[in-house]
């Protein structure tokens, strides 16, 4: 499986014409190279700010609900290119208005139109009490295709075992992580996630992050990114854990070949069993809970 992930810019557009025009030229980047998957990051599509009044671009709470406007023509322009370029692709994340609420959502494309979605379930203090985000409904998806299958664990989701724990138990290979953070420090944690969950589960991950500033929106004004591809260190894998990184706070693909058969047998042989052993954690999350002694000394 070979998967493409944006280090992405949010940039500044003067009509919608020009936002249609710039996310074909970026997948038309990968023409040529056998990408089955390419994945954008978490709010990338907040971009369509810039279409809105200057009142509403200096509101991060009004413009992510005003940005529902554009919803339609996002999810049309994305199913054209996937069919286009015909691939998988992982839309940059869209803020939707539903049942009175917005939500983080990384919408899904394939060749064949709209293929499901994944919606972040853990908020940042700066999603909840600046952006009035919440959290979507307590289900993940697992796309599966015909090499194989993956899931999506937005930006902060990631720093959480939970979510790609389940993913992995229901057989994703690899666990993609689109992102937005501001700082160096943010980026950091979602790696440092990234890598867990790799190891935790014995499987890949990949990283695509918002990079570079757009002070015309305070909703992402300062961004700080690179991407980065993952796998747990052990039998036949990176000693580190580490497939690649790319440049940070530089705009542009990283492509990443996934041999997905390479999980069965670290799965099977590794040093040691993480994934085999997670059914213990299985056991804790079904309600099992984990008693703790508590020893005062002194």
């Amino acid at each position: 499986m070979k998967i493409a992930a944006a280090n992405y810019p949010v940039k500044y557009h003067e009509s919608l014409s020009a936002w249609e025009a710039h996310a074909g030229r970026w997948l038309r980047e990968l023409n040529g190279k056998n990408v089955d998957i390419a994945v954008f990051p978490e709010y990338g599509s907040v971009e369509l700010v810039s279409l809105l009044s200057r009142e509403l671009q200096q509101d991060a709470y009004a413009q992510i609900r005003a940005m529902e406007e554009f919803h339609d023509a996002f999810l049309e322009l994305y199913a054209t290119l996937a069919r286009q370029h015909e691939m998988i692709v992982v839309a940059p994340g869209f803020p939707v208005s539903e049942r009175g609420k917005v939500i983080n959502r990384a919408y899904v494309f394939s060749p064949a139109g709209l293929a499901g979605y994944q919606d972040k379930l853990f908020m940042t203090p700066f999603e909840s009490r600046e952006w009035g985000v919440s959290a979507g409904e307590p289900q993940l998806t697992l796309f599966q295709t015909e090499k194989g299958s993956f899931g999506i664990q937005i930006c902060y989701d990631s720093e959480f075992g939970i979510g790609a724990h389940a993913l992995a138990q229901a057989g994703a290979g690899v666990i993609l992580v689109p992102s937005c953070t501001e700082t160096l420090r943010g980026a950091t944690r979602v790696h440092v996630g990234a890598r867990a969950r790799a190891l935790e589960n014995q499987c890949y991950t990949i990283v695509s992050q918002t990079m570079g500033e757009a002070l015309w929106t305070p909703a992402v004004d300062y961004n700080y990114g690179y991407c980065g591809a993952y796998s747990t260190p052990d039998t036949g894998l990176p000693e580190l854990g580490i497939l690649q990184t790319g440049p940070h706070q530089q705009a542009g693909w990283m492509i990443q070949d996934f041999d997905l058969s390479l999980l069965d047998k670290v799965r099977e042989e590794g040093a040691v069993l993480n994934f085999r052993d997670a059914a213990g954690v299985t056991q804790l999350l079904n309600g099992e809970l984990l008693k703790v002694n508590k020893v005062r000394i002194g």
